[in-house]
């Protein structure tokens, strides 16, 4: 057996020109049979690229599509591909009717399937991207389909070319390719199946969130992050469902709120925020959306809109009082002092976690409200002098992250620890603990905590006597945080410092050397950055990096 997996698609090498991409080329190479004036150019390469995308890059689909260019353009093909089983018809008349057209392609493999490898077929259909073996028993499994029978049939299917089987580190990932997901679903719309099945779907997931909300704060934490983020395209999927209905709304909530380290912790923060405000707007007050809303609070200060943060606190804290929900209304408190903290109202913020670590003494949620507010009341103590009182208070919430295997707020208390040795001199120290912080930072993708601890490693290399690397990590933290959709620097508890930075440099530097090394860095991508800042590799002078 030779395994045969679609195309490469124009885009999944960033490196690679759309006009070499292979997807592309048998596009046109086919379409030259039937048009022989017809070329890829400037005026058609991206509709062209598009279709390859939408046909998933399976060879026979291409060929298909080309032929259509005898009676449409491409612009009618692309708008045509939402029904993409009907559009391509018309192979060769010479070809073996299963290929003639890929309905008759699919059916004829569909055929082939035993009975129980169909029901699992379009029951996975239901998943959006890829999915495990978990998933499959708790989603598709019942009903005429035995759980022990569970992994055979996925076995079979992926013998037969049906399922795409991806081995990881920690599970074996499976996926249809979109053109064979679409046939199934029609199957189980068929069956009379489908609304059962995506219900099915989203309490998986829901159960899901909910169980890596309950774990995040334990050993596991970079595991669980890992997993998560697999899961994206399916969470999306389940929240589509929730919102399909009135009803379902509660349930939508619970899982976008579950995942709130996933938004603000984890680097997320614009498909976060996009996805809570979609339900927050779908909903009635309830302690479910009373959570949603401190969530979007906490994503928003990630991104640095402090005035949307302080927004949807205040909202939450309102509606908490109305329903009832008081741990709403302490995570509300918390949520206003990281707000008032970014904006560098001390007095407020202390005021605002006090609250909120007062309220939280001796309860078992670590995170995300006892823990962040230690560091964040830690903060107000180092930028109002204090820098013995909150390097103490950091150190015990350094000892506390360590025993519970916390990885990202000891990150965190890494960072604030090292502004505190460099108030007081200590700048050796300082920049090992900002790069602990930063390394950290990197294994659970928090692009703000990158972000920030990029900036104080500038700071620390303008002390250490090195304005060139200061100006270079600047330009990268700038450029990948409007990548990422967060602006840490247009807070103003760090705009100062950032300023003060960027000031010392460009002096010291003259405008022309400080531009040169700002560019450079900003050039590089967050990965290469991070290698730069914590290494101190800057990445190779090659391709995009060779530009002025």
């Amino acid at each position: 057996t030779v395994p045969v997996p679609p195309m490469a698609l124009p885009g999944d090498d960033p490196e690679e020109s759309p006009y070499d991409n292979e997807s592309v080329r048998l596009f046109a190479e086919r379409a030259r049979a039937v048009v022989p004036d017809f070329t890829v150019d400037e005026s058609n390469i991206e509709i062209v690229c598009d279709l390859c995308r939408r046909l998933d890059g399976i060879p026979l689909a291409i060929e298909l599509a080309a032929v259509r260019l005898r009676t449409l353009s491409l612009r009618q093909m692309l708008s045509l591909l939402t029904d993409r089983f009907s559009l391509l018809t018309g192979a060769s008349r010479t070809a073996l009717p299963r290929h003639r057209t890929l309905r008759a392609a699919i059916g004829w493999s569909h055929e082939l399937c035993e009975p129980g490898e169909r029901l699992l077929w379009a029951r996975a259909s239901i998943f959006a991207g890829d999915f495990d073996l978990e998933a499959a028993r708790r989603v598709c499994a019942g009903d005429g389909l035995p759980e022990e029978r569970i992994v055979d049939l996925l076995t079979g299917l992926v013998e037969k070319s049906i399922l795409l089987c991806t081995p990881g580190a920690a599970t074996v990932r499976y996926r249809l390719i979109d053109t064979l997901r679409e046939y199934g679903l029609e199957w189980l719309r068929e069956l009379g199946e489908i609304d059962r099945i995506r219900a099915r779907h989203r309490d998986h997931f829901l159960w899901l969130a909910e169980r890596a909300e309950e774990a995040w704060s334990g050993p596991q934490q970079l595991d669980w992050f890992l997993r998560v983020r697999r899961e994206r395209d399916n969470f999306r999927s389940a929240l589509d469902f929730c919102l399909s209905d009135p009803a379902e709304v509660p349930a939508g909530l619970r899982m976008m709120s579950s995942l709130w380290f996933l938004w603000a912790a984890c680097g997320f923060t614009r498909e976060g925020r996009t996805l809570l405000e979609r339900a927050i707007a779908a909903a009635k007050p309830s302690k479910e959306r009373c959570k949603a809303l401190w969530v979007l609070s906490y994503v928003r200060s990630a991104q640095g809109d402090i005035h949307g943060a302080i927004e949807a606190a205040e909202e939450c804290e309102r509606q908490a009082l109305l329903v009832g929900d008081h741990h709403a209304i302490i995570l509300a408190a918390k949520m206003l002092g990281t707000a008032a903290l970014l904006q560098n109202n001390l007095p407020q913020a202390q005021a605002y976690l006090g609250v909120a670590i007062e309220l939280y003494q001796g309860g078992r949620e670590l995170n995300p409200g006892l823990l962040p507010a230690i560091v964040e009341q830690a903060l107000v103590l180092h930028h109002q002098g204090s820098h013995a009182d909150a390097e103490e208070l950091l150190e015990d919430c350094r000892q506390l992250c360590e025993e519970r295997g916390e990885k990202w707020l000891l990150s965190h208390a890494l960072w604030a620890i090292a502004l505190t040795q460099r108030a007081t001199g200590r700048i050796e120290e300082a920049v090992s603990n900002a790069k602990e912080s930063l390394d950290t930072k990197r294994k659970l993708h928090d692009v703000f905590g990158v972000l920030i601890a990029m900036s104080t490693l500038a700071t620390l290399a303008l002390d250490e006597a090195r304005p060139e690397r200061a100006a270079m990590l600047l330009g990268a933290a700038e450029a990948n945080g409007r990548r990422f959709g967060t602006a840490p620097h247009q807070a103003p508890l760090l705009a100062v410092e950032h300023e003060r930075c960027v000031k010392e440099c460009r002096e010291e530097l003259g405008e022309q050397l400080f531009q040169r090394a700002f560019d450079r860095g900003a050039r590089m991508s967050l990965q290469e950055a991070i290698v730069f800042a914590v290494h101190e590799v800057p990445p190779r002078p090659t391709g995009r990096h060779a530009r002025g």
